[in-house]
This record gives C-alpha cells, sequence and structure tokens, in this order.
C-alpha cells in the first residue's frame, strides 16, 4: 500500500477499524462507562493511595493519532531514529483541528528536527509528559500533590486546597484537583503555548484547558482520561484514554535524564585541555 507522503506517518481511523475487526484483536484499556469495581487503598487523609512510580507503555509519545510506522527523519541514525506505528489513543481517531491549525499540525511535523520543544529538552508539558516513554512519580499528601517525571526533571503540582487561577503561564501549567470518588480530577491551565502533544507536531495554544481524570483500576494500573478544550485550535472539546503501569521492580526510582543542550561544555568546558598551536 503506497501511502501518500504528506500524511504517511499516519493512518486513517477506518483502517484501523478494519485491521482490528479483521484480526479479531480488542484494543487494551476501559471502555466508556465500564467500572473495574476496584477499590484502591486509603492514605491516612483516607483518599485513594496514587503514590507509585507509574509509565505509560504506547506510542501516543510520537503520535496520539492512529499511524503508521516511519523512517528516521535522520538517515544516518538508521533504525535508531524510526517511529514505531500504533493505533492511537484519541477517542474517535482523530484530533478536530481547525483547518488553520491542522495545516499548521503539518508544517510542525514537517519541520520537527528544529520545532519540536522535547527535542530541545524544553519541559514537554501536559499531558505530552504522562505518555512520553518515560516513568513519572506521584506523591500525594492532603493538601498538594506532586508529579515527577524523569524527562528534563520536570515538577508539577496539584493543588488540592487554596486553589487558583494560574497566576502566569507556563511550561506544566497550573493545576488545580479535587476527588470524585475513587477519581482524582486535575484542572489545568495557564499554559505556555509552545508545548507539543507529541513528536507529529500536534499542538495547542495559550488557551488550552486540560482536564485529567486518574482512577485506579488495579494495584498496578491506572485509568487515565485527559480532555482538552482550546477554542483557538480546535473545533471542539477531545479527549485520550489509555492506562498507566505500576514500576513494580523493588529498586524502581526516578534517574537523572541528561538532555539540556551544551550543559557539560557551559559547566566543565573551562576545564577541557587546550591543544597547544
Amino acid at each position: 500500500m503506497t501511502v501518500p507522503p504528506i500524511a504517511r506517518h499516519r493512518l486513517s481511523a477506518w483502517t484501523i477499524a478494519v485491521v482490528i475487526a479483521g484480526a479479531g484483536f480488542a484494543l487494551p484499556g476501559v471502555a466508556h462507562g465500564q467500572e473495574t469495581g476496584y477499590t484502591a487503598p486509603r492514605t491516612a487523609d483516607g483518599t485513594p493511595d496514587l503514590n507509585g512510580i507509574w509509565q505509560a507503555l504506547n506510542t501516543a509519545h510520537w503520535n496520539v493519532e492512529p499511524h503508521s510506522a516511519d523512517f528516521s527523519p535522520v538517515r544516518e541514525l538508521g533504525a535508531l531514529g524510526a517511529g514505531p506505528g500504533g493505533l492511537g489513543v484519541v477517542e474517535g481517531g482523530t484530533i478536530p483541528y481547525t483547518p488553520e491549525a491542522l495545516a499548521q499540525r503539518d508544517e510542525n511535523f514537517a519541520n520537527r528536527l528544529e520545532r519540536d520543544p522535547a527535542i530541545k529538552c524544553y519541559l514537554p508539558g501536559t499531558p505530552r509528559a504522562t505518555y512520553m516513554p518515560y516513568p513519572f512519580q506521584i506523591i500525594q499528601s492532603r493538601s498538594h500533590i506532586m508529579i515527577i517525571h524523569e524527562f528534563a526533571g520536570a515538577v508539577r503540582t496539584i493543588y488540592m486546597e487554596d486553589q487558583m487561577e494560574s497566576p502566569a503561564d507556563t511550561w506544566m501549567g497550573w493545576s488545580n484537583g479535587r476527588w470524585e470518588g475513587e477519581t482524582l480530577v486535575v484542572e489545568t491551565s495557564g499554559f505556555y503555548g509552545q508545548t507539543w502533544l507529541d513528536r507529529a507536531g500536534n499542538h495547542h495554544s495559550t488557551a488550552l484547558r486540560v482536564v485529567e481524570r486518574f482512577s485506579a483500576r488495579s494495584p498496578e494500573t491506572l485509568d487515565y482520561h485527559v480532555t482538552l478544550e482550546d477554542p483557538n485550535v480546535y473545533t471542539r472539546p477531545w479527549s485520550m484514554r489509555m492506562p498507566l503501569y505500576r514500576r513494580v521492580e523493588p529498586n524502581a526510582e526516578l534517574m537523572e535524564f541528561r538532555c539540556v543542550e551544551f550543559v557539560e561544555d557551559l559547566i566543565y568546558g573551562h576545564l577541557r585541555k587546550k591543544v597547544e598551536p
């Protein structure tokens, strides 16, 4: 099958549906309205205990929409820079862009090596940080919940009390949270509009508002549902859904992530031995 060059990095939702139906596969995750019946352990203040190190295991980092495998944008990298195919995590298959925003997405993809903020080690933003192929840690207290990401050392504070609107735009946004039964609901706004949603150039503006829902499905899995609303970019609100998996190895911890451009030269460059002419 020949895929048009401008769209060869994504497959249509119809194609994905046909493949799944023909192969008899079932997509992982929890269907709308389905309840697992699981009740999470409680913290000292009686709320569901979501503490731990978690990680997404999917291809949303490369493209949140259904997409085929793609070659590396740098030929010399070979398979090292190739992108895996995936069935996507967007409910309904595609993001409801305005025509102008869709054109911007395609332009972003064509220039991704120069424009993707994550390549420059900038903070990845919300929700992108959640499904990058790196773990993150949830640390709970009654008044605050911290989410600490391995990538770029990104940190997000969720205010469970003393809530307010964002005092300034930031890379990760300003997050206010509440409990709805077994579900942690987080509303985030105040975004610096330069973050992307994935490596495919999917994007948003400073008007983005994000509502996340974290629910324990079992001792080792969370159900993650996120809705994005941005009238400057999308024609309507849209959602993504995926499971998050607990890192259960006994020595699991977040490790150092080194990616800031030229940082070692800036810090240690003066110690480098100079070559005599």
